[in-house]
């Protein structure tokens, strides 16, 4: 029996969680979530200062729950694992030095991990899947394509030369007026709009390279506003489902390339797997469209639960726990230090785009 304390402080949600192992099966035995979405709201977006003392202030009683929920104590968990990139330097600081301390304190392996890691490795805990497999990671600071061949063996075939998905919700509801996080604002008001009222561009449709864009679908969505304003509520929930059926045709345009380069890779698996995962993985329009993707090119598409998509602790104690299990538990752990830039695969050189953030990783 092995059991893992989970921290995630990596953005805007303040994270412990409990998991445990047989040998068997593994379980979750506690999975705390506190969200900053209200000290957020007013700016419209995350405010690292804020997101940083925020976690200062609520990191030790979500532990504490976290602990209580499980029916443990520090003293019978067996390692402590921490979020030590990539992410808001600020919130990584709060949650890994915290993480040192309570290891140290009660003698226990601490075990840094890459925030990425735990959205790739979620599926192996929710569904028991078997490497190797595909990982579509899509969330507010990362839209990647990555072969997961084993813990610790990423290659990534793929990245977005300028904004990451989340970013392009977040933007668009944030234009729009809509409430902050953008993405389940977009998609509710898209719920209710005509998706092909406005022809948004679908970027690099069609082209061999496998890689995303979406500033220009972001800038048509701002000129089409700009075009119509003063927007009614019926333009707004209009604009919001044709930028969704952008999204994901321009997915699916894109995607496809990786599918079939993995089938290619590996002819030997029958129904080889597409994860989605990331706080984007839980649009349900994405989630349609990414199925019948997969179902026309012999995969089956697995998703994580829509409460394991957002940042969490559970696939953080779940990451600690493979890269224990793998003999991967690094002995100078305690020294070190927090990477605001983490690239799960380090091999592959960085796309470069035109967007404020430069190299994604």
């Amino acid at each position: 029996m092995t059991r893992i304390l989970g921290i995630e402080t990596s953005c805007d949600e303040t994270a412990a969680a409990v998991i445990e192992d047989a040998g068997d099966a593994a379980k979750i035995l506690s999975n705390v979530v506190l969200s900053q979405i209200e000290e957020h709201a007013a700016f419209g977006g995350v405010v690292p200062e804020i997101a940083a003392r925020a976690h200062v202030e609520a990191l030790d009683g979500v532990i504490e729950a976290a602990l209580a929920e499980a029916g443990v104590t520090l003293d019978t968990v067996d390692a402590v694992a921490a979020t030590a990139g990539p992410g808001l330097i600020g919130g990584l600081i709060v949650g890994l030095t915290t993480a040192k301390a309570l290891a140290a304190a009660a003698g226990k392996p601490l075990i840094p991990i890459n925030h990425l890691e735990g959205h790739a490795l979620t599926a192996r805990l929710t569904d028991g899947l078997e490497f190797p497999y595909l990982l579509l990671l899509v969330s507010g600071g990362h839209t990647q394509i990555v072969h997961v061949a084993g813990v610790d063996r990423y290659a990534r075939w793929a990245s977005t030369i300028d904004d990451a998905l989340g970013e392009a919700f977040d933007k668009t509801a944030k234009l729009l007026g809509l409430p902050y996080p953008g993405g389940p604002s977009v998609e509710k008001a898209a719920s209710t709009g005509n998706p092909r009222r406005f022809s948004f561009p679908r970027p690099l449709k069609g082209e061999a390279r496998p890689d995303f864009s979406f500033s220009g679908l972001k800038t048509a969505v701002r000129r089409a506003a700009t075009e119509l304003s003063p927007l009614s509520d019926q333009d707004v929930a209009d604009i919001c489902a044709s930028f969704q059926h952008a999204v994901t045709e321009t997915l699916s345009d894109r995607v496809v390339r990786s599918l079939e380069r993995f089938r290619s890779e590996h002819p030997d698996l029958d129904t080889p797997a597409l994860v989605v995962a990331g706080g984007v993985a839980a649009n349900q329009a994405i989630r349609a469209a990414l199925e019948e993707l997969c179902r026309e090119h012999g995969f089956r598409l697995v998703a994580p639960p829509i409460k394991l998509c957002g940042d969490n602790a559970a696939m953080i104690a779940w990451a600690g726990m493979e890269r224990l299990k793998a003999g991967l538990a690094e002995d100078d752990a305690l020294s070190f230090a927090p990477r605001p830039r983490w690239p799960l695969d380090s091999s592959s050189a960085p796309l470069f785009g035109t967007g404020k953030r430069g190299a994604k990783a």
